[in-house]
């Protein structure tokens, strides 16, 4: 068998994950440098910085159906939560989007590699 076979197919949801994933990370990027992301501090712009390289890595993986990326970006999502609540930033929308990521990602886990 040759490694082109033996590659699994990417599920249309996860092609549309990734794409969507791949434009929020270059909508997210400016707002590292928004004077509203400043306010909040060097820590927090450092930490959001951090976390976009992290799930922008994450979105590669999951094109390249790597089971490491859904465990990551799930790992990730966790860390953002508590930050955010540690911050009073949390929000339904903040847990919600990354929600339906995790789920789609997470069923068809089994087909990665």
């Amino acid at each position: 068998m040759n490694e082109l076979t033996e590659t699994a197919e990417r599920p249309t949801s996860i092609t549309v994950i990734c794409v969507i994933g791949f434009v929020g990370s270059l909508i997210a990027l400016p707002l590292i440098f928004s004077p509203v992301a400043q306010q909040l501090g060097f820590g927090y712009l450092l930490y959001l910085g951090l976390s976009s390289f992290i799930g922008l890595a994450c979105m590669f993986g999951l094109w390249m159906m790597k089971k490491w990326a859904v465990y990551t970006y799930a790992g990730l999502i966790a860390l953002n939560q508590i930050v955010l609540l540690a911050m009073g930033l949390w929000s339904v929308m903040a847990l919600l989007m990354p929600a339906v990521v995790i789920f789609f990602a997470l069923k068809h886990v089994s087909k990665m590699s």
